[in-house]
């Protein structure tokens, strides 16, 4: 497979007008020209709605006041960095390394010390404390800031910002898998526990994702650990079996990784070249592989494949894996998606074009473009496509609702959505996020 060593520059602009709007953003937090603006179904009060349908769903963007909901000063220059929507409950990371989670926590999945059913009010959550050898709190492993969070149904991980990795929440167990939260057993923590394996190997973290029942990490030297649950072979070692710790996938040994993603029982990386590997369940066509009649409720590879199909000679600059299907999007701003038993390789959008970021949710799919508007398709009965109804999409849809706001940043959980967005200049067209290549 032959890719175009020129791509690589056009990635890169891409990736540098996006910080560079992301810097705007925070350098007007004092005159507050930002909002996160949120929709979908409520099941747990992971939206923070009160104006929602007795059916607790938000059908049309909701505008959520930050200041208020997580105390931030407006003297300040504290603003939130990331807004994350998760399986079913959500949680923000401020500026200043705070971070706020709410929703569901019947597995202690939100790291608050206890199990309820749901947690209403946005919570401070923090991190754990960790004494050296001569009892002293170690500086390097406590600084209590948090950088990067990811939620999931059960159990979820955060990343502080000197790159340590924290889980909390649901273990496994031996019916349903081992090791989810990567420290060696299937013990459950309800508070944030540091991942003391990768310390000891100096592994300092740059991301980390969360399926149904295992964990993905990718390093800051772009090497691709997993763990947990083993069935249908998620975590790309060749075969099903449970994984108490973090281990590198042997295959991709070697390839750098520039970006992962996990679905509910599946897992996609992307290398530093744009090329797409994917393992896991494939009962939907998730995995992008083909496989026509094969393709059944027990289709899997657990050996780590690159998509090919329309995909070749093409370049990736970001891929999504929602709950049984995925998307990514090409150096040129194409859009391709698969899975759900629609695709069972990656089929082009032809309706939407300089597409800059996907998420991808429970049958349904949110698209950025380069002007900062955004477009949604698929299945809307839960309300998450923002259209103020709960009907289907075949194509991509402009969100009407968001269509004077410039987004700069979103998150699709399995059935709400959020997104971060400034007004747009008034009288003025909106600076692209990405230039023309």
């Amino acid at each position: 497979m032959v890719r175009s060593s020129v791509t690589r520059t056009a990635r890169t602009a891409i990736e540098t007008v996006s910080l560079r709007k992301q810097s705007q953003y925070r350098n007007n937090s004092k005159q507050r020209y930002y909002s996160i603006w949120a929709w979908g179904t409520s099941t747990f009060p992971s939206l923070l709605a009160e104006e929602q349908t007795k059916d607790r769903k938000v059908l049309t963007p909701l505008r959520i006041d930050t200041q208020n909901v997580f105390n931030i000063d407006p003297n300040s220059d504290v603003v939130v960095k990331e807004f994350v929507c998760g399986a079913n409950n959500s949680g923000a990371v401020l500026s200043d390394g705070r971070c706020f989670v709410w929703g569901a926590n019947k597995n202690g999945q939100l790291g608050l010390g206890h199990m309820t059913t749901d947690v209403s009010i946005p919570t401070l959550l923090t991190l754990q404390q960790t004494a050296s050898d001569d009892g002293r709190s170690d500086p390097v492993l406590n600084s209590n800031l948090i950088r990067s969070l990811h939620l999931g149904s059960t159990f979820s991980a955060a990343v502080d910002t000197n790159g340590n990795l924290f889980t909390f929440g649901y273990g496994g167990s031996a019916f349903g898998g081992m090791g989810w939260l990567g420290h060696g057993d299937s013990e459950s923590h309800l508070k944030p526990k540091l991942v003391e394996s990768l310390v000891e190997d100096g592994c300092e973290v740059q991301d980390v994702q969360v399926g149904d029942s295992h964990m993905a990490v990718l390093t800051t030297e772009g090497e691709f650990l997993t763990t947990g649950s083993g069935a249908y072979g998620r975590l790309g070692n060749l075969d099903t079996t449970d994984q108490l710790f973090l281990e590198p996938v042997e295959i991709l040994a070697g390839t750098i990784i520039r970006q992962i993603s996990c679905g509910h029982s599946f897992t996609l990386a992307l290398t530093t070249d744009g090329i797409i590997y994917s393992f896991g369940k494939n009962d939907k066509g998730q995995l992008g592989t083909g496989g026509g009649m094969m393709v059944d409720m027990y289709a899997m590879s657990s050996l780590p494949t690159v998509i090919e199909g329309h995909l070749e000679n093409r370049n990736i600059v970001k891929v999504s894996a929602g709950h049984s299907h995925s998307a990514c999007i090409t150096d040129k701003g194409e859009l391709f998606i698969w899975g759900m038993n629609l695709y069972l390789e990656p089929t082009l959008v032809s309706s939407i074009t300089r597409c800059v970021d996907v998420a991808c949710g429970e049958n349904y799919t949110i698209v950025l473009t380069d002007d900062g508007l955004i477009y949604s398709f698929g299945k809307g009965g839960k309300g998450v496509l923002g259209h103020g109804n709960t009907g289907n999409l075949n194509d991509p849809t402009l969100v009407v609702a968001m269509a004077d706001k410039t987004v700069l940043q979103m998150s699709a959980g399995l059935s709400h959505f959020a997104c971060m967005a400034t007004e747009r200049t008034p009288g003025g067209n909106p600076e692209l996020i990405k230039r023309t290549i």
